[in-house]
């Protein structure tokens, strides 16, 4: 199902779970989530205004074993993410189809969300969108091979949150 609100470019979240927690966010929620950063980011590059991401919930298990075959580390990690495009976004007329376009794939572990919720003292529905967001820029193209990146992708992880209305649910 995708998800038009407004003037919000239309963003279908393909959702795929091998875990037993990944009913904490709806499918609805995330499409809305992922629309609004797109609006937020000035999403732009298909013809049709139209994107699609794939977005899976899994366990340490499964990101380590990715997480191994992807990046030569064995060890389970909060998020990866998986951009289509390497390079910038295609210009409108060199697209030939009507087809959304697609941004790539984030995986997140709830099992290292669940673990980082919890030091942190907030919620999991919480931890799971600030990692959905760090994602989702990955997918964009940012990066953070130094502090000052790493500052400033987490300063927008922060203003995305925000813009989809999601503040720190702290719990305890």
């Amino acid at each position: 199902m995708a998800t038009t609100i407004s003037s919000l470019p239309t963003l279908e979240v393909v959702l795929e779970t091998d875990h037993p927690d990944a009913g904490l966010v709806t499918n609805d929620e995330w499409e809305r989530w992922f629309a609004q950063w797109g609006q937020q980011m000035a999403l732009t590059g298909s013809p049709i205004g139209a994107y699609e991401l794939a977005l899976k919930l899994t366990t340490d298990d499964a990101i380590a074993a990715l997480n191994q075959q992807f990046r030569q580390l064995d060890r389970p990690t909060d998020v990866l993410s998986f951009a289509a495009l390497e390079t910038d976004f295609p210009l409108a007329d060199e697209l030939l189809n009507s087809e959304p376009l697609y941004l790539g794939d984030i995986i997140i572990s709830l099992d290292t969300a669940t673990r980082q919720a919890t030091e942190a003292g907030h919620s999991l529905r919480w931890e799971t969108a600030w990692l959905a967001a760090h994602g989702f820029l990955h997918l964009l193209g940012w990066d953070h091979p130094d502090e000052p990146s790493l500052v400033a992708m987490l300063d927008k992880q922060s203003e995305l949150l925000a813009a989809a209305g999601l503040k720190s649910e702290k719990v305890g």
